[in-house]
């Protein structure tokens, strides 16, 4: 088990958006990625942002999600979308959520030297567990097919509706601010700051709710605030458009 990096669903490609979280569909192919070579690159902050988007399997791995075109990071040719961050100048960052790594990423002062320590994907080969062939029993106990499976941390299992468009839509455009805030991609704190919103009627209470939640300590700006509002708000009144 130690060599698998990540899993990802319904394709063999490293495609950081199929990564598998905690919902698997019933349905879904997944695919097991095993790790491949360990490198260790210098890297100087020459600018604010590194230009990459980190995200984490829930399991203590954080990766590379996305490289901004232009950025330092895109200009170091050896660095991969799926790469694994497992050092930071020596600083075993395995066991911590992606939002740690950005943090201590973003930490890092303008113009250092640092060291990263990156494990890649095994390029060549993988293997996949999915549904059995053949004729299914009792297909129909599963629901209407628009629920998840999602898995919890205690080993529990629940099948649950899948969100409304409408919320789905906020989700993912509070992932997007996510991204621009803080380096990260996580859909489910960005259905925990959607919940936060319920029955709030103005960004003051929604503030509120944030600072007397776990959600405080991710240091959100008065200004972030006000933009996590504005898409719940154009959010409910329908006028969120698809990313």
């Amino acid at each position: 088990m130690f060599q698998i990096l990540f899993c990802t669903l319904n394709t063999h490609k490293v495609d950081m958006t199929k990564l598998l979280g905690g919902q698997i569909g019933l349905d879904d192919f997944i695919f097991v990625h095993r790790k491949g070579r360990p490198k260790e690159i210098e890297i100087t902050k020459t600018e604010d942002a590194l230009g990459l988007t980190i995200t984490d399997n829930g399991s203590g791995y954080a990766f590379i999600k996305r490289i901004k075109e232009g950025s330092i990071i895109d200009s170091v040719q050896y660095i991969q979308v799926g790469d694994h961050i497992e050092k930071i100048d020596r600083v075993s960052v395995v066991g911590r959520r992606h939002f740690e790594v950005a943090r201590m990423l973003k930490e890092i002062p303008k113009g250092t030297t640092f060291t990263l320590r990156l494990v890649e994907p095994l390029k060549a080969g993988f293997s996949n567990i999915g549904p059995r062939s053949g004729p299914r029993q009792g297909k129909g106990t599963f629901g209407s097919g628009k629920e998840t499976l999602r898995l919890r941390g205690n080993g529990n299992a629940q099948i649950e509706e899948m969100p409304d468009p409408s919320m789905q839509l906020a989700i993912d455009h509070i992932n997007g601010l996510l991204e621009n805030f803080m380096g990260i991609n996580d859909s489910e704190l960005a259905t925990q700051i959607w919940e936060k919103a319920e029955g709030k009627s103005n960004s003051m209470d929604f503030a509120e709710a944030i600072d007397s939640s776990d959600l405080e300590e991710f240091g959100f700006t008065d200004d972030f605030i006000i933009e996590l509002w504005g898409v719940i708000t154009d959010a409910r009144d329908g006028r969120l458009k698809p990313k």
